[in-house]
């Protein structure tokens, strides 16, 4: 495997993590539509949301977040359109992006950005 899709799956099993400790139930792991994915479907109480994982071993090009462009926030916007039809669910919606900052083979820190597109 190619070492930055092995760095994006690590840093998307961490996100799993974090969010199941902050009560989050895990819905989806990259759930496609199309020609769009996101990272992680996850519900907590009466809202779903919709998560893009950027994960960086270091910002010579700039913090993980910053790696989401207009783009992918309008590929995501379809596919989660697509995903709540599918599914039949009319709840609130938000999405977010997770960061994580890679220091060393087991040291990392994680930033939630909530409601990340507006």
């Amino acid at each position: 495997m190619q070492e930055h899709l092995r760095i994006g799956k690590y840093g998307e099993g961490l996100a799993c993590l974090f969010l199941k400790e902050k009560g989050f139930t895990i819905i989806e792991t990259n759930w496609r539509f199309s020609r769009a994915e996101i990272d992680i479907i996850a519900r907590k109480a009466n809202l779903m949301v919709f998560f893009e994982v950027k994960t960086r071993s270091y910002t010579f090009y700039g913090e993980p977040e910053e790696a989401v462009g207009e783009k992918k926030e309008q590929m995501m916007f379809n596919a989660a359109g697509m995903y709540m039809e599918q599914m039949n669910l009319k709840i609130p919606i938000r999405f977010d992006i997770i960061a994580v900052h890679l220091k060393g083979s087991t040291n990392y820190k994680i930033t939630h950005f909530e409601d990340a597109f507006f």
